[in-house]
């Protein structure tokens, strides 16, 4: 598996063709969720994926504090189908976590995956809520948790 991390303008048309692929198929194909993909918050993140022989297995971006939340923020992590049960999901967040050097980050988690992300010091920050049709909580993972 070769792991690659790129800011989104140093990303090729097939890399981003190749991330929107993985995104859609799992979040909109798999989950039946129409939702706004683009929502404007690429252009300022930083990319971080697994790839081998040319297909994305795990993705996901590092979106900078004061973007999307006043914290640094892990979004869009995805395992495509193929790929899951193999460790990639779990190795996928480390590398996350610390190519977001050390600060505090907060997600935006479907609720199933609570426990997931409570291995990873994320605690539960808010309430349930729904976001396009899917039960979500925010998590909060504390600097040098």
């Amino acid at each position: 598996m070769n792991w690659r991390e790129r800011a989104f303008a140093d990303l090729s048309v097939d890399e981003l063709y190749a991330i929107v692929a993985l995104r859609e198929r799992v979040f909109v194909v798999e989950q039946a969720c129409a939702y706004q993909d683009a929502d404007g918050y690429d252009p300022a993140s930083r990319h971080l994926w697994a790839e081998r022989d040319g297909a994305i297995h795990a993705y996901l971006r590092i979106v900078p504090a004061g973007a999307k939340f006043a914290e640094t923020s892990l979004g869009r992590i995805i395992t495509a189908p193929e790929a899951r049960g193999t460790g990639l999901g779990k190795e996928l967040v480390r590398r996350g976590i610390a190519a977001a050097g050390g600060v505090t980050i907060r997600i935006g988690a479907q609720a199933h995956l609570e426990r997931f992300y409570g291995g990873f010091g994320f605690v539960r920050a808010s309430e349930l809520y729904d976001e396009d049709g899917i039960p979500h909580v925010e998590m909060l993972r504390p600097a040098g948790s």
